[in-house]
């Protein structure tokens, strides 16, 4: 009895330590998302025009809400399905009405508007360039929000980035496990014992979250072996670096430095 006594001792112990820790990095927010396209400023035009964006500073940056979508050009179109990141997730406030004009301005509908009881109207469509969006009328959260993850092991990809970035650990409308951070959910699906293409190549090639200093969650993450695959540097005011979880999902850290 003093032995199973002192072994849940032991447990609680453990458990409370790790609790208190948190984890590895502190993130400030979602911040973007990178498309490839083959026009940067024709795909700026093109989400202003029929997806609702809100213009950026530049032609090639839109924003929804305060997430950042920048396209980047490239030569090669590969689609998100098959990847990694296999969609981004947009919501409106009249999806049916919503869907004649993605329709009307060229968007290929994959999956007509249905309703899933408890959850909310739903669709998907692809844009020009093959970035794969599901289309949602979340009243709650209008705007940018979700990226869905397509992984070998979703339960353990969601608690890799639990232990790496931390988040609101929740389920959306009480049914999909997912982690929030600000107002985007971050969710992930099994893709069985198919192994999807890193994100690197195709249409939907990172996240990124804010977070107070790059540097330190740079070094922080490489005390853990995650793959570093841009050095910490700076764009004027930005500094950023890019780093790939297991599964070979591209995250960008960035923070603005103080001029």
């Amino acid at each position: 009895m003093k032995h199973t006594t002192s072994l849940g001792a032991c447990f609680l112990l453990v458990a409370t330590t790790a609790f208190a820790e948190g984890p590895l990095i502190k993130t400030l927010d979602f911040h973007n998302v990178h498309i490839r396209v083959s026009d940067p400023a024709r795909a700026g035009e093109w989400y202003v025009q029929h997806l609702g964006a809100t213009p950026g500073r530049a032609p090639q940056l839109v924003t929804f809400g305060k997430t950042l979508i920048e396209f980047v050009k490239t030569e090669k179109l590969l689609p998100s399905a098959g990847s990694v990141i296999d969609h981004i997730g947009l919501s409106y406030a009249d999806l049916d009405a919503r869907m004649k004009d993605f329709a009307a301005g060229g968007a290929k509908v994959v999956t007509p508007v249905r309703d899933v009881p408890g959850l909310f109207k739903l669709g998907f469509i692809e844009d020009l360039w093959g970035t794969k969006i599901e289309v949602v009328q979340d009243t709650e959260l209008l705007g940018f929000h979700h990226v869905h993850l397509r992984v070998p092991n979703a339960e353990g990809t969601l608690k890799w980035y639990l232990d790496m970035f931390g988040g609101q650990q929740a389920k959306l409308k009480g049914r999909i496990d997912g982690l929030r951070y600000g107002t985007v959910w971050l969710l992930a699906a099994s893709s069985g014992a198919e192994v999807p293409a890193p994100s690197l190549d195709r249409a939907v090639y990172n996240i990124a979250y804010l977070v107070p200093n790059v540097d330190e969650a740079v070094a922080a993450l490489k005390s853990r072996n995650v793959r570093t695959r841009v050095e910490p540097r700076s764009i004027g005011s930005v500094r950023y670096a890019f780093v790939q979880d297991p599964n070979g999902v591209e995250i960008e850290l960035i923070h603005l430095q103080q001029p």
